[in-house]
């Protein structure tokens, strides 16, 4: 995978590239985790072991909806090594958990909602003997008909007793009679998608002394898990401890909380440490998933192409619990116009209830499936009026100082036309030899049975945007402390290292600001203060910011006595390359040698602004802040077989400042390669609600094979002024904007209207050519 130096403009006159620092913000410093897990050292949940240990095993639904009219167990405890059996009778505290919204049990009891949750779990002396042990569980079930068609919700019977509706939200902004010369509408469907973790779901339950119990889990989440573990255990949260061990990747919240809720009562049931080790199909049966979604669009513009009002319907299948799906349906509402000033908007959104699986928060949440209508809308506009698809989005695109269709005005850095101008501009890729040693290049791989003939080329564009942290009146706060003693610090802070390499950008801040060179992050678990969820980019914003906070105020411990002995403020100080200079150079020394026989430490927190709920109109300052990507698709189409080739993804992103360049290269990478997937080939297929291969073979991810050249052409470093260092989140924003982008070219490909994700090859066709 290729990638161009971030300020590049173009390939002929790259701009000149400042030269790295070797440390701290601004270095690519490499993951401390980097070559263990590279050589396959580094330790995850499943290869976790305790002394007396015994292995669990879930009972699953085999029914997407039933009704549960007897549960025996009396097989499976009277099978040799089994020591335990529980079901919902052995939930002591409250019955309920979830993300967002607390609305699901641990194991079902009167009503199945959804294929695969969780009926009853086994600890045994083997691995092997537990899975025997549950399936030899007797459940008789009535099987009841499922809604899986989010828009039957509305009519039918209540699935679940806080009904089917989840959220509805109506938003009203500008002139309801305001009407275009030129009108266009569309419908789209946005499939299911699933994260899709390198590594399946694992943990170590351990039960202590005090009658309590500790987690062993890669969760990213750690103290609102250990809420709902307490909850549901009936004890106080102090006698629950989570540790946090290596996270095997994440595009959203790591652990399904109904995979941990049952080790822990196992392990208190039986007094024994519990291991669970999820297979890849019980991996996809019971985390959350991408939103189905359903959108309806009617765009008004002048005779110009400047858009006079957006019309859109948009509805979220939330599966069978709610989650965070209030979330995600913010997001889409307030998102459905795009990057775009649109002086009239009405939004209606909902998300229901079905018998789906359930969904929840994954990367781009709400942001991606808008994205995918929006940009969809533009092209009709552009061939509509007859103007070149960049132009158009270059007349309407939002700036700082708009005003969104929730009524909020755009205070951070929004340079849209500038990304979009450096995508356009971009010179394109060179067009495909009709050679036999070019073959490769045909989509559908060396061995297709495309012809050269049918091959199309497009070019297509999207623009996405995010919001960075939580919303509407969410309290993002993180706690962190910093020690150093013997010219080594330590921070300590329970932001979770996803993959987001957090704990790398903790060194570089410590290192920025206290000129030390040695830095280590501790561990995390839930005896530390919350940091909140690992998604957002909120550990760079918030947890970052508590990590410079408290090496500052290190920092100023550090420097007191130097400056009153030479009778000089502190600010007339600096720390550079390890050494303490003053203004005047009359002072000069080393901070190991300032350090010396002392031991600094601080803690401090770091809150962004408050924001507040969308109000009965949708209307609302909502978001701390928000981040901005144009992205130019390039693909080969052949337009016989309906297959597609992604040749080359241009990305230009608005990132406030570069932290890690290396780090940021790859997160964008990574992202725009996930949307390719999105675009092409993921769909978790779900036939009456039950999902029809859940493994790896009929989940299609995207390989390196299917990557393309992915050209960086432009980062621009506008910085947030109300950002710690003036960052923004990076990783969410091309995951939201590729798959609006190829689509697009694909569009512009073949003509057709593609207004479906993954892109199906029928909807490539092209019959009257």
């Amino acid at each position: 995978m290729s990638n161009e130096a971030g300020t590049a403009t173009t390939a002929a006159e790259p701009a000149p590239v400042a030269e790295e620092p070797s440390h701290g913000l601004g270095a690519s410093l490499p993951h401390a985790d980097a070559r263990a897990k590279t050589e396959g050292t580094f330790p995850y949940a499943a290869d976790l072991w305790a002394e007396g240990l015994l292995w669990a095993a879930v009972l699953r639904s085999p029914h997407a909806h039933a009704r549960i009219v007897s549960i025996d167990t009396t097989h499976a405890r009277e099978m040799p090594g089994v020591r335990a059996v529980v079901t919902h009778e052995d939930v002591p505290g409250t019955p309920r958990h979830g993300r967002g919204t607390p609305d699901r049990p641990v194991f079902a009891s009167e009503i199945v909602r959804h294929h695969g949750e969780p009926i009853a779990a086994v600890a045994a002396d083997h691995p092997d003997t537990a899975r025997m042990a549950a399936a030899a569980v007797i459940v008789e079930y009535e099987v009841l008909d499922p809604v899986t068609d989010p828009e039957q919700a509305f009519e039918a019977e209540p699935l679940h007793p806080d009904g089917n509706l989840i959220r509805h939200i109506p938003l009203h902004h500008g002139d309801p009679e305001a009407a275009g010369e030129v009108v266009v509408e569309g419908l789209y469907r946005i499939g299911r998608q699933d994260p899709a973790p390198i590594g399946a779901e694992a943990g170590l339950a351990v039960p202590r002394p005090d009658g309590g119990v500790e987690l062993y889990l890669a969760s990213t989440d750690p103290h609102t898990d250990r809420n709902a573990a307490a909850a549901c255990y009936g004890l106080s949260p102090d006698r629950v401890k989570i540790v946090v061990t290596g996270v095997p990747g994440a595009t959203a919240d790591r652990e399904d909380q109904g995979f941990q809720l049952p080790l822990g009562l196992l392990a208190l049931k039986t007094g024994c440490p519990v291991k669970l080790t999820a297979t890849r199909e019980e991996s996809f049966l019971g985390h959350a998933h991408r939103h189905p979604t359903l959108l309806r669009y009617r765009h008004h513009a002048d005779a110009e192409g400047r858009l006079v009002k957006v019309e859109a319907q948009i509805l979220l299948d939330a599966g069978a619990y709610a989650d965070t799906s209030s979330d995600a349906l913010a997001a889409a509402v307030s998102f459905a116009c795009g990057p775009y000033v649109v002086p009239n908007a009405f939004i209606e959104g909902w998300a229901v209830r079905t018998n789906n699986p359930p969904s929840g928060h994954v990367r781009g949440e709400g942001a991606m499936q808008v994205c995918a209508a929006y940009e969809a809308q533009m092209d009709k506009l552009a061939k509509k009026l007859g103007l070149d698809p960049a132009e158009l989005r270059l007349r309407n695109v939002l700036a700082t100082g708009d005003v969104l269709p929730i009524g909020q005005t755009v205070t951070c850095p929004a340079p849209v036309a500038e990304l979009l101008q450096a995508v356009r501009d971009f010179p394109l890729p060179a067009l495909p030899k009709d050679t036999p040693e070019e073959e490769w290049l045909l989509p559908g791989g060396p061995e297709g049975a495309g012809e050269p003939g049918a091959v199309r080329r497009g070019v297509g564009y999207g623009l996405g945007m995010v919001h960075m942290l939580g919303a509407e009146g969410a309290d993002e706060v993180s706690t962190a402390t910093v020690k150093v003693h013997d010219g080594i610090a330590t921070v300590l802070c329970a932001a979770v290292e996803t993959g987001q390499g957090f704990t790398t950008l903790a060194r570089q801040i410590v290192q920025e600001t206290l000129g030390v060179e040695e830095v280590h992050v501790a561990p995390v678990d839930t005896d530390q203060p919350p940091a909140g969820a690992g998604c957002r980019g909120r550990h760079t914003w918030v947890s970052g910011g508590a990590v410079e906070r408290a090496a500052k105020m290190v920092r100023a411990q550090l420097l007191q006595p130097l400056a009153h002995k030479f009778g000089m403020s502190t600010e007339l100080l600096q720390i550079t390359d390890g050494k303490i200079t003053s203004y005047d150079g009359v002072l000069s020394t080393t901070v190991a040698e300032a350090m010396e026989g002392k031991e600094l430490w601080a803690t401090a927190q770091c809150r962004p602004h408050p924001t507040e709920p969308l109000n009965a109109s949708g209307q609302g300052d909502a978001f701390v802040g928000l981040a901005f990507c144009a992205i130019r698709a390039v693909v080969d189409v052949d337009v016989e077989l309906g297959s597609v080739r992604v040749v080359e993804l241009a990305v230009a992103q608005d990132v406030g400042r570069v932290l890690n360049p290396a780090q940021l290269a790859a997160r964008i990478e990574a992202g725009v390669t996930q949307g390719v997937g999105i675009a092409l080939t993921e769909n978790l297929r779900t036939p009456r609600g039950l999902v029809r291969h859940p493994d790896l073979t009929g989940y299609a991810l995207p390989t390196a094979l299917d990557a393309p050249d992915i050209r960086i052409v432009k980062l621009v470093e506008e910085r947030d002024v109300v950002a710690p260092f003036g960052a923004k989140s990076v990783s969410a924003v091309p995951v939201v904007t590729a798959p609006a982008a190829i689509a697009s070219a694909v569009r512009a490909a073949t003509g057709r209207p593609v207004n479906r994700l993954p892109i199906r090859p029928q909807a490539a066709v092209v019959t009257d050519r």
